[in-house]
């Protein structure tokens, strides 16, 4: 900000320079011609009077005490004229067009002010978007992309700082960078050994990584982890969320109980009792709600604290194609679920209906959570993905519907069509 005001002043100065430099010129070389003339003309004049002297003398009109007398006299006659016309010559040339500079650097000061306040940038200088929320202006994606870049500055200057490398290895998750994951979760091993809550991490970057699913080499990972430490939240939530999404609930449920039995502190209770209430509820349904539908309705019916009704939902209206109607099954099932188009592509909101009650819309917002600590609401845009299982599972298997939204706004209606066939 000092430096940009700087450059202003320099401007105005400059600006300034160029009318009142000219201007004082010319005054000056006014001054210099019209003192010049008058001084050759005042000593023309004298020559001139001092001729005729002369030669009065000559014709023996004067004599030379008369013709000394005289000449002193225009001697000093002259001096005196100069000198008189001098001063004069100041007086009048110094307030010479002193009017004319000074209204043009009015309305140069004018101008520059009104034309910055009308075109400039008057208002963000005079209200800064970023005194109050320094990420103001900025999409998701590039506050995980200044955040990543903050933390590879901050390993590079630090190099062997394990917890820098650890908090990286998390933003590159965060960012979809499961390779740089990976590569900052190793690296932490390196600086402090083989542990448990780093080897649940690692396996939670090659999960995603590997379109999550379960290869053998994070099931490898995963085993020697719980072998660490039994209880390792980061290692028991991966396992919980893939046999969720393989609707093997009641391994969901053991492997996030286990975590809250442990007595961890440093874990979101309440996201994993909601988790475990919503795979209980899932296992018990018979008609496919994935939470609680009689919670779901009381929280779009009702206000919030504040009175206010609750936007922060998605619309969906589901429906399958005309040309595989005919291959929808009576015991099929739809999976319905929500993702953010940025960061981890973890379910935020999902829900389960019977294939037969389509075409059917159906409402996604933070109480049909997933349980995690990242909510619908959170999220300003997200991509719907729907699957119609005829094997019971989340995970499309070869024979069941799929369809996408790429994405939709938080706050808004969509429309999905089940139109592909599982390969």
């Amino acid at each position: 900000m000092t430096t940009f005001w700087i450059l202003i002043a320099l401007v105005l100065i400059i600006g300034l320079m160029m009318i009142w430099v000219p201007h004082f010129r010319q005054t000056k070389l006014l001054q210099a011609e019209e003192s010049g003339v008058r001084k050759q003309t005042n000593l023309e004049l004298f020559n001139e009077r001092l001729g005729i002297l002369e030669k009065e003398l000559q014709n023996d009109l004067h004599d030379q005490n008369e013709f000394d007398a005289l000449k002193q006299e225009l001697e000093i006659s002259l001096l005196q004229d100069m000198k008189h016309k001098g001063d004069d010559s100041l007086a009048a040339a110094k307030p010479k067009g002193i009017l004319w500079p000074s209204l043009m650097t009015i309305v140069v000061l004018g101008l520059t002010g009104y034309f910055y306040q009308q075109l400039g940038a008057y208002n963000e200088l005079a209200n800064p978007p970023q005194a109050n929320n320094p990420h103001q202006g900025m999409s998701n994606e590039q506050i995980m992309a200044q955040r990543v870049q903050m933390m590879e500055a901050e390993v590079q200057q630090a190099p062997e700082n394990s917890q820098a490398w650890f908090s990286l290895g998390h933003a590159y998750i965060s960012a979809n960078q499961y390779n740089k994951a990976v590569a900052a979760f190793d690296k932490v091993m390196e600086l402090v050994g083989t542990h448990a809550e780093l080897l649940g991490p690692k396996a939670t970057a090659m999960y995603y990584q590997a379109g999550q699913k379960l290869t053998p080499d994070i099931q490898a990972i995963i085993e020697q982890s719980l072998a660490l430490d039994a209880q390792d939240p980061s290692t028991l939530l991966l396992v919980g969320m893939d046999a969720f999404f393989n609707a093997q609930y009641q391994d969901a449920i053991n492997a996030w109980q286990a975590i809250l039995d442990s007595d961890r502190s440093d874990v979101d209770r309440t996201a994993l009792m909601n988790a475990i209430q919503s795979a209980k509820m899932s296992m018990q349904s018979d008609t496919g709600a994935m939470p609680n539908d009689d919670a779901h309705s009381a929280v779009k019916n009702t206000g919030t604290e504040t009175g206010t009704t609750i936007a922060k939902t998605v619309s969906v209206m589901v429906e399958v194609a005309p040309e595989l109607a005919s291959k929808v099954g009576p015991n099929d099932q739809v999976f319905i679920f929500a993702r953010a188009t940025q960061g981890p592509k973890v379910p935020l909101a999902a829900t389960k209906v019977n294939a037969s009650d389509l075409p059917l819309t159906i409402t996604l917002d933070d109480t049909t959570s997933m349980g995690g600590d990242v909510k619908l609401s959170g999220a300003s845009e997200v991509e719907i993905i729907a699957v119609l299982s005829k094997h019971g599972s989340v995970k499309p298997q070869a024979g069941d519907m799929k369809g996408t939204v790429d994405a939709v706004k938080v706050g808004g209606k969509t429309t999905l069509v089940l139109d592909t066939i599982v390969q």
